[in-house]
């Protein structure tokens, strides 16, 4: 076994290709201490520069998951089938499929996190109804599966617990984009949820981690072929980020737009998205439904109730509304051409949406409503936007944000598909 640091990154520095022993010791030793800090952000840059083999990558993520302990779902008594989507601005399809999956019969063992920047967190959503709580012990999250189906939670402190110092190590060193480190970061934690399939929802456009099609279609090729060498059934969906989805941009106004959806209403952006993935789930799980049938019956949305009481919330409580709301007109009458999703997320994060560090808290209710979306036709003096906040100080901010995102036209922009490609 290597047991020179700098053997390690004079290899990956030169092109070279990791042994599984230097790739273990490299991991292994940062995980315990022994590898400074420093020495794993030049490791991370090398990478970030030259990439890893798929069998560097494999082994990679082998040893992140062998940092922790793996749940096992034997107990569930359902199929297993979970889905990842890589972040956007109103993207809460989780909270509709969750529920909507385990509705069609599969236990969604969906493990999420909390929004950084301009894309929102699924915890911090939820974390909007009252007493509801993202954590669950194993033996919990195995009951929940069993009786309700579904639970969305936080990750326990001990599955993949390379990757947590890892991840913090990369987001102040600029490696973050390292499309290899994404890929073992996500995957690692995936596989040790103890899923047997999974569903990966890779966004492309202004509002998404990657906007490029060409590198966000590498990751989801990459995620694919590391669930396939790690025996997870996996699929990828490249879908549109390019404007929000949805109209909602906000942690209680997401929920309360996917209740919608769940209800049979809601914006048919979200309600396409949500199905397309729902599909590749319960096809994946061997089930035969049919999700929008399930939708449609609202058996989706008893699931979802369930599902938030499992977790201690209820879901009859009101949420929780701004104290004001600052409408943005349209500056001119046309075609909505083009609302950047970027923008809106990034408006919203300063409203309090959003967290800048992992340790800041975010607003409940705060956050913006698109009143009209491209494609819609708008007057001179028409609601585009609403700015909901609880701190008026934020607002200036959020408008200087927004600077440029609307373009109204003469002539409607060519409709975006929703859906972009899908990689097996």
């Amino acid at each position: 076994m290597a047991t020179d640091i700098l053997d390690v990154l004079r290899t990956k520095r030169d092109g070279g290709t990791l042994t599984d022993e230097q790739i273990h010791f490299a991991l292994s030793g940062f995980t315990a201490g022994t590898v400074a800090d420093e020495q794993m952000a030049a490791l991370c840059m090398a990478i970030l520069f030259r990439g890893l083999s798929p069998t560097e990558l494999s082994t990679w993520t082998q040893v992140m998951l062998d940092s922790g302990s793996t749940l096992d779902l034997a107990a569930v008594g359902r199929p297993t089938v979970d889905k990842h989507s890589t972040g956007g601005v109103g993207d809460k399809v989780s909270m509709i499929l969750v529920p909507l999956v385990a509705a069609c019969g599969a236990a969604v063992p969906q493990l999420a996190g909390r929004g950084l920047g301009h894309t929102g967190g699924t915890l911090d959503k939820l974390g909007a109804i009252a007493g509801w709580s993202p954590q669950l012990s194993p033996a919990d999250m195995v009951s929940a599966l069993r009786d309700v189906g579904g639970v969305i939670c936080g990750a326990g402190d001990d599955l993949a617990p390379a990757d947590r110092r890892l991840y913090a190590l990369r987001d102040v060193t600029a490696t973050v984009e390292a499309i290899p480190l994404i890929a073992s970061s996500i995957m690692s934690k995936k596989i040790a949820s103890g899923t047997r399939a999974l569903v990966l929802d890779v966004k492309v456009g202004s509002g998404a981690f990657l906007p490029e099609v060409d590198r966000a279609r590498a990751l989801a090729a990459t995620m694919v072929g590391l669930g396939r060498d790690h025996g997870v059934d996996t699929v990828a969906l490249l879908t549109d980020m390019e404007t929000p989805l949805g109209r909602a941009c906000g942690n209680a106004l997401e929920v309360t737009e996917s209740i919608e959806v769940l209800q049979g209403g809601g914006p048919a952006d979200v309600r396409e998205v949500t199905l397309a993935l729902a599909r590749e789930m319960v096809a994946l799980a061997g089930l035969d439904a049919d999700p929008a049938e399930v939708l449609d019956s609202g058996r989706a949305m008893d699931v979802f109730d369930a599902m938030v009481r499992v977790q201690g919330g209820d879901p009859e409580a009101p949420l929780p509304a701004a104290s004001d709301v600052v409408e943005l007109a349209a500056t001119a009458t046309g075609h909505l051409r083009r609302l950047d999703a970027r923008a809106v997320g990034i408006a919203a994060w300063r409203l309090g949406a959003g967290r800048a560090r992992k340790e800041d808290p975010v607003s409940a209710s705060a956050g913006i409503v698109c009143r009209a979306k491209p494609g819609d036709r708008v007057i001179a003096g028409q609601v585009v936007l609403e700015l909901h906040v609880d701190d008026p100080d934020r607002v200036e901010g959020a408008i200087a944000a927004l600077e440029g995102a609307i373009e109204v036209g003469d002539t409607p922009a060519e409709p975006r598909p929703l859906v972009l490609d899908r990689i097996t």
